[in-house]
């Protein structure tokens, strides 16, 4: 189809489009992040459920360009149709495979719901026939639905607080506003909800396909993400919904990690992540306000570390081939140490209790978290031309 300028269409924290070019530059710095200090050798395959944006775009990056992984992704995203630009999962990924191909490398892409039995068994059917022993695999899906393969039920995930109303502030992404925010609490349905699409369930359903399958190597090791946060989330966070369901994925990676254990001599973890401008944070109320603020007071102290740069320190120093991981007391990773160290968390509560719409630039980095946000839609990514059409078609090469 001809070229088109696109323009960006964001509305509060949904974008309506993607631009290619900006999606491209944005995986040229991950590739540049994940190869930066890394030995780019010592993995052979790994599969990443969630590969198309944030931490599971992330974390592929660095298991092919930074430790010589083959690569397979699972993602569910939007091609393009006609003049309607592809989701911007979509163009991170033909970017990424694009780089793969150019630099020797292999990378598979399975599209579709990860959650669903046909996927899975799609997945495996690749697998197989590539002769893949995975050492790594990586979950990072983010999710708003899910419906469970073995009764045919679909839940939805919601973000609230759990007990009582929650009020707090906010900040308005649509007219950048700080205003004031209640929530109602979720009922046991809700919450058990939100378990149900974002706790271990689905985590475990594909590890043991994976072992039945016979695809995980001696040793392999297994990753999903997780957020704890300070006190000032927890009733929206930690204490609600999400964080319920988070509860239930740690519970059940501790499971997994003994199972594996013994099936392979692997183990699993969670990874605990800092708060970073991603898709599913900028639709948690209170949670963007937050981000700006840790935005500001990280980078102050030097201390800040965008997604690419979180990954690479999880990869180098918790899940690099011969590296042992660092865990709490309850068997996480810990990333998010910075974020919560003492001193940050006193300059940030105490700007929270300051911050208005009047002050929201002097305080806060929320420049930054707007600017961030539109990036991962490959908007406002220095270096691209704007005004230029570009090429909304562009292909990615999917397993069939």
């Amino acid at each position: 189809m001809p070229s088109q300028v696109v323009a960006s269409r964001i509305r509060g924290f949904i974008s309506l489009n993607a631009h290619p070019a900006g999606c491209a530059a944005n995986v040229d710095g991950e590739i540049a992040v994940a190869t930066a200090g890394a030995p780019q050798a010592g993995l052979a395959d790994a599969l990443v459920i969630g590969a198309s944006t944030g931490y599971g775009l992330s974390s592929l990056a660095s298991a092919l360009f930074g430790y010589g992984a083959r690569g397979t992704a699972v993602c569910l995203e939007r091609p393009p149709q006609g003049d309607k630009t592809a989701s911007a999962g979509w163009y991170n990924l033909a970017a990424l495979q694009r780089r793969a191909q150019a630099g020797g490398r292999g990378l598979a892409v399975v599209n579709g719901d990860a959650f669903s039995r046909e996927v899975k068994q799609q997945t495996l059917a690749h697998l197989k026939n590539i002769g893949a022993r995975l050492d790594l695999v990586v979950y990072s899906l983010a999710a708003p639905k899910r419906t469970d393969p073995s009764t045919g039920t679909s839940y939805s995930s919601v973000l609230k607080p759990i007990g009582a109303p929650f009020r707090s502030k906010t900040v308005n992404l649509g007219n950048e506003q700080v205003t004031a925010v209640e929530i109602a609490p979720a009922s046991d349905a809700e919450i058990e909800a939100t378990r149900k699409v974002m706790g271990g369930e689905d985590f475990a359903d594909w590890m043991h396909a994976l072992d039945q399958a016979g695809l995980l190597a001696r040793g392999c090791r297994a990753v999903a993400y997780s957020y704890v946060g300070p006190a000032l989330t927890f009733p929206i966070y930690r204490s609600g919904t999400i964080g319920k369901a988070k509860e239930d994925l740690e519970a059940k990676t501790r499971q997994l990690s003994d199972w594996m254990a013994e099936r392979v001599g692997g183990s699993a973890y969670v990874a605990v992540m800092k708060g970073l401008v991603t898709q599913a944070s900028a639709a948690i109320p209170v949670v963007p306000l937050y981000i700006s603020l840790l935005y500001k007071v990280m980078k102050e102290a030097g201390t800040h570390e965008a997604t690419a740069q979180q990954i690479a320190r999880l990869f180098r120093d918790h899940l690099a081939p011969g590296v042992r991981p660092t865990v709490d007391d309850e068997g996480r990773i810990r990333l998010d140490d910075r974020e919560l160290a003492p001193s940050v968390q006193a300059e940030v509560s105490a700007r929270w209790d300051q911050i208005t719409t009047g002050n929201l630039a002097a305080l806060s980095d929320y420049a930054s978290f707007r600017t961030d946000f539109r990036r991962l839609f490959g908007f406002e990514v220095p270096g691209v031309d704007y005004a230029a059409p570009v090429e909304t078609d562009v292909p990615l090469t999917l397993v069939p």
